[in-house]
């Protein structure tokens, strides 16, 4: 029944683009977060319907949207030359077997984060994909958010629609973009005109936010517990009352503190103290490898470089004496090891000039939103409110994925990109409008200058007569 029920829904809603295209590019965006093709396990994953709905989307967009105010950004221009970059790499791959199954869905999602603001030209689009993008990652959430509060979390432990450790069903993942989405979750409480912001889509949203801070609790991610850290320091900035919001946050904080398993609070005793822990004194040995096999190959080694890797590290061990416990230092060998950070993923990869790329997409997107922010901030005209909240929700939640992103090998993350080419969309969308405003400033001030000249000559005719 489920299995009918996701394959149902997913052809209502490809139907429904036959009438509206754009509805193609909202289904491609559930269909890529959500995995309904591995949640079922007859007919929904026996049809490729994540290319079908990818075709359409581009098939949709070619053949009825208008062109003419289409522009290409140059952060578009920069992930296209990544993209050509992951290609080479991809054909002189230390692996290319392995190199060869990442490209597959990587460049999928690049591409599509380069075509997807070229389809969001109005603000009910905007809205509609952030929409699609909140809803079927909060559907997980919601999920996990209610068995985490039933008691049924714990690290690698806490059970999704899937039994798959990857995308948005790893652990740390998840984390992260659950606490990236509030901000935009906040917007929609304010600004939202798909469900107008009532008594109801408030009620819900706040329920979905507490979901989204149980996912690092559920999941016992210490990725999550940096990320919730994130949220509150960039909080203070939009604020109005900075000392009642730093109270009533530590107030919920020690509220919770009850509830809170004691395996968690294990797991993030170790953030502080890496060279007690195998996981994380694992990551700063990879990190290591990476600098110095880039050292030597500074173009990187292609996708899943890493599996060459081999070191040795000391990890202190706790031991047991009769009545007493001592500490002794072992020698471990490991090879093969994931980066388990995007920095150093896209650094061991692609090189330095893949990183770089990479760094500049996201310092661009950093500094655009930022841009918004402060130019649209004051204006109170009509329909003139919403954008520079809209920038402000999208920039902390890249800033969030960005320190999420130092411990997590997700440089790639396709909903990020997505995130990315909201981005791009609402930039694209903000210098249209200032575009069309100043060419009508120009056009009145030269209707203005023509009728001054006018009243001149008939004055100036006049005295002659």
């Amino acid at each position: 029944m489920l299995d009918l029920a996701l394959f149902g829904f997913v052809m209502a809603f490809l139907a429904i683009g036959f009438r509206r295209p754009f509805v193609w590019v909202l289904a491609y965006l559930y269909i890529d977060i959500l995995a309904p093709q591995k949640i079922g396990w007859s007919i929904t994953s026996a049809l490729p319907i994540s290319l079908i709905a990818f075709c359409a989307a581009f098939a949709g967009w070619l053949l009825t949207d208008d062109k003419k105010s289409m522009r290409v950004t140059f952060r578009q221009v920069l992930m296209a030359l990544l993209l050509a970059y992951c290609f080479w790499t991809t054909q002189t791959a230390d692996f290319p077997l392995m190199a060869q199954e990442k490209w597959d869905w990587v460049w999928k999602a690049l591409v599509f984060a380069i075509f997807l603001p070229m389809t969001l030209t109005t603000r009910l689009r905007l809205e509609g994909a952030a929409l699609i993008m909140v809803l079927t990652v909060g559907a997980i959430i919601i999920s996990a958010g209610m068995k985490t509060a039933t008691g049924g979390g714990g690290y690698a432990s806490l059970y999704f629609f899937v039994n798959d450790n990857s995308g948005m069903y790893e652990s740390s993942t998840l984390a992260t973009v659950s606490i990236a989405i509030i901000p935009l979750i906040v917007w929609f409480t304010r600004h939202g005109t798909v469900f107008p912001p009532d008594w109801r889509v408030k009620t819900f949203a706040y329920a979905l936010i507490f979901a989204c801070l149980l996912i690092p609790i559920g999941t016992e991610a210490r990725t999550g517990l940096l990320c919730i850290g994130v949220l509150a320091v960039i909080a203070l900035r939009d604020v109005k009352r900075r000392m009642t919001f730093i109270v009533a946050g530590a107030a919920l904080g020690l509220l919770a503190l009850p509830f809170v398993p004691q395996s968690y609070y294990q797991r993030m005793a170790t953030i502080g103290s890496h060279d007690q822990d195998q996981s994380a004194s694992t990551r700063v040995a990879v990190w290591q490898w990476t600098f110095d096999y880039v050292a030597d190959n500074p173009f990187g080694g292609g996708f899943d470089a890493y599996r060459g890797n081999t070191f040795t590290y000391r990890l202190p061990v706790v031991v047991e004496q009769g009545n007493t416990t001592a500490i002794e230092y072992r020698q471990v060998e490991d090879k093969a090891r994931a980066y388990h950070s995007a920095i150093f993923e896209m650094l061991g990869e692609q090189g330095w000039p893949g990183l770089g790329l990479w760094l500049w997409i996201h310092a661009l997107g950093l500094w655009q939103m930022e841009r918004i922010r402060r130019r649209w901030r004051e204006r109170g005209g009509t329909g003139e409110q919403w954008q520079a909240p809209l920038a402000s929700a999208l920039q902390v939640g890249q800033a969030i994925y960005l320190v999420g992103s130092v411990f997590q090998g997700i440089a790639y993350q396709p909903f990020v990109l997505m995130l990315i080419g909201l981005q791009i969309g609402l930039w694209s969308y903000c210098k249209r409008l200032d575009s069309r405003g100043r060419d009508a400033r120009v056009a009145a001030r030269r209707r203005q200058s023509a009728a001054g000249r006018r009243d001149a000559v008939a004055a100036g005719a006049g005295a002659l007569r």
